[in-house]
């Protein structure tokens, strides 16, 4: 035998490339169907064909492959706070920008816009994580902007604007505009009113009153953004502003980057730290009313950690399926494998019930505007779902990946990508306890979203798994102090499972249904993947799931 045969490679399987993301995927397409997100496709399948495409696929290795570099001076010892991007950062940014997945949505005239916009940022987060970061911010920006009339109307065209213009130069010479976020600080992490950065009043202006703001962000995301909103403490308390990157006559605003986060996952994002010294910025809101004018960007960027789990969760099981259905072992292929088919379908499920999750609450997003029930349900939704399926993401992408065994620890598969990424969005934005609290205080104070809540699951409640477990979500909402508190997560997790349940219930196959009632609910299920009750149509989930080539 020649020597060369050794390196002749046999049951590997071949990259999962050169698909549509959004056509292979039977539950996103239904729910953009169902929910009405699909009355105009041509973007999303558009936008889904380039996602799965190796061009794409190599942008978002190329990005972490090659993470931000800062340079807080020149050669000469002038201050620059500059970071040097890799051109696949910016690549990757100016399709997110031309496909309309940051602003847009807030200058459309559709009605489905935010539905649309939701499905095609799930797509195209498959791609790559961390650039989602300032386009989710700078969606997640025009609401509260809103607050201050004068501002919106100067910013809002240019964050809705379809261009990615990275040059640091004034908003208004630029042809679009991305917006980040500077809340936290180091003493207080989410407890922001504990902020001690300064505003100091400056001068009224055209756009509104100006400020000077000093003081140390612990964490500023995407330091290159042309704008940031910021919480600052004025008088009357903490209070809103909008700080520009670049002043109006084009000299640089004081705000000084320290350095950048070393970050487990996340590697392409430039997270920062930052030195405010009489950075000006201009007020947005009323001042002492800082946590209210913030609080609507913040349940969008919520929103969007749901779709950023969801998407790093169906991607983890695309490629899982993918190499089940490729490469044999013991005389089968692994998607043959009965005890790989459980593990397969059972990750299938999750994944399924999170983006029928997802979508759902991007048609109350759409519908909030004119419909108070669909308002509660948004409210109350975005807070369970931020809960619930960012932190499902890290055991799923850790199952996933142990489905390619050794391959998958390799960085060359994209798993370990996807699993360093998996953490964070159950962190970012108020962590578990400060979203399951929040479901706490919902409940309490707004009874108007449980009504809502039980008008959105009543068509279900015919399954007996269902109305069954209504009586564990009453017996919990019924605690109060320190014991609603103790037990917030397991009632947020009820919450969730019983809505999965009834979406799928309404929507899902009866195989899929089925499946994740009895195990979910009914407790027919062990403390990992793969214990789904032997009577499963395996089969016919991880088939609906698999990716169509």
């Amino acid at each position: 035998m020649p020597r060369s045969a050794t390196h002749q490679v046999t049951n590997q399987p071949p990259p999962l490339a050169g698909y549509n993301v959004f056509r292979s995927d039977r539950a996103l397409a239904e729910a953009v169907t169902r929910e009405g997100g699909g009355r105009d496709l041509t973007e999303l399948d558009a936008l889904g064909a380039l996602a799965g495409s190796p061009e794409a696929i190599a942008l978002g290795a190329q990005a972490n492959d090659n993470p931000p570099q800062l340079r807080t001076h020149d050669r000469f010892g002038n201050r620059v706070d500059e970071v040097d991007f890799h051109p696949s950062w910016h690549r990757l940014l100016d399709i997110a920008t031309h496909y309309g997945l940051h602003g847009s949505a807030w200058a459309a005239q559709d009605p489905d816009a935010h539905r649309s916009r939701a499905a095609k940022f799930f797509v195209w987060a498959q791609v790559e994580a961390g650039h989602g970061c300032p386009i989710s911010m700078t969606y997640a920006a025009v609401p509260a902007l809103r607050a201050q009339p004068e501002v919106a109307r100067q910013w809002e065209p240019l964050l809705a604007a379809r261009a990615y213009d990275p040059r640091a130069l004034p908003a208004l010479e630029k042809s679009g505009a991305l917006c980040g976020m500077a809340m936290t600080e180091k003493q207080g992490g989410s407890d922001v009113r504990a902020n001690t950065t300064r505003a100091v009043f400056a001068e009224q202006t055209a756009s509104g009153d100006a400020y000077l703001l000093t003081g140390h962000k612990w964490f500023c995301s995407a330091p290159t953004c042309d704008a940031f909103l910021v919480l600052a403490q004025c008088d009357a308390g903490l209070t809103c502003f909008l700080m520009p990157r670049v002043r109006a006559d084009g000299s640089r605003n004081r705000m000084f980057l320290q350095r950048l986060k070393d970050k487990l996952g996340n590697r392409s994002n430039a997270s920062s730290e930052i030195e405010l010294d009489d950075a000006w910025a201009l007020r947005v809101g009323d001042e002492g009313r800082g946590v209210q004018t913030i609080v609507e960007m913040v349940n969008c960027t919520r929103l969007d950690c749901i779709n950023g789990s969801a998407a790093l969760m169906r991607q983890a099981l695309a490629q899982a399926i993918h190499h089940a259905a490729h490469r044999s072992a013991f005389g089968k292929t692994l998607i043959d494998q009965p005890l790989m088919g459980n593990v397969l379908a059972d990750l299938a499920l999750e994944s399924e019930a999170a983006t029928a999750f997802l979508m759902r609450l991007a048609r109350a997003a759409d519908e909030s505007a004119n419909d108070s029930a669909q308002a509660a349900l948004k409210r109350l939704g975005t807070a369970v779902g931020k809960y619930w399926i960012c932190k499902r993401a890290p055991a799923f992408v850790a199952e996933a990946l142990e489905c390619l065994g050794g391959n998958g620890y390799v960085e060359e598969s994209g798993m370990p990508r996807l699993y360093r990424e998996a953490p964070l969005n159950s962190i970012w934005e108020g962590s578990g306890n400060i979203n399951a609290l929040d479901v706490v205080r919902i409940v309490t104070k707004a009874p108007e979203a449980i009504e809502a809540f039980g008008a959105e699951i009543a068509p279900a409640l015919h399954d007996r798994h269902l109305s069954g477990s209504l009586d564990s979500l009453r017996a919990l909402s019924r605690e109060s102090g320190a014991d609603a508190q103790r037990s917030a997560r397991a009632f947020v997790e009820t919450l969730a499972l019983v809505w999965q349940g009834a979406l799928l219930v309404q929507h899902a196959p009866a195989a899929v249904s089925d499946a994740f009632l009895a195990s979910r609910l009914a407790g027919n299920w062990g403390r990992t993947f793969g214990t789904l009750p032997s009577a499963t149509e395996q089969a016919v989930i991880v088939a609906r799931a698999a990716v169509a080539l």
